[in-house]
């Protein structure tokens, strides 16, 4: 999508603190974090969102949750807990409609967010 500010970080038009490069997926810091560490990682393909996806996608949504998980890893969160969060529409909290997961920790989190 050429107006989709993740897709251009994932072709490297747009600069960003990569975390990890896989083929299928990218991570990177979030630049408005919301938390002391706060990743995104998103599948190099377009995907609107979670409720877009398809069954096709689903050996790449595995990549992308575990790629969350090595994430946390690398950010020092896997002792301590970290949450890992998909938003979806508007309503859910989703202000760039390229599917990603947040990957946040650093500090206790509350329950419910928002």
């Amino acid at each position: 999508m050429p107006d989709c500010l993740f897709c251009k970080i994932a072709s490297k038009e747009i600069p960003a603190e990569i975390l990890l490069e896989k083929a299928e997926v990218l991570a990177f810091r979030d630049i408005r974090p919301a938390a002391p560490r706060h990743a995104l990682v998103i599948p190099r393909a377009h995907i609107p969102g979670i409720h877009e996806a398809e069954a096709a996608h689903g050996p790449m949504l595995g990549v992308l949750l575990l790629t969350a998980r090595e994430v946390a890893e690398q950010l020092g969160l896997g002792d301590g807990g970290y949450r890992l969060v998909v938003n979806q529409g508007r309503d859910g909290g989703q202000s760039v409609f390229h599917l990603h997961c947040h990957v946040i920790g650093g500090r206790p989190l509350a329950w419910p967010p928002g």
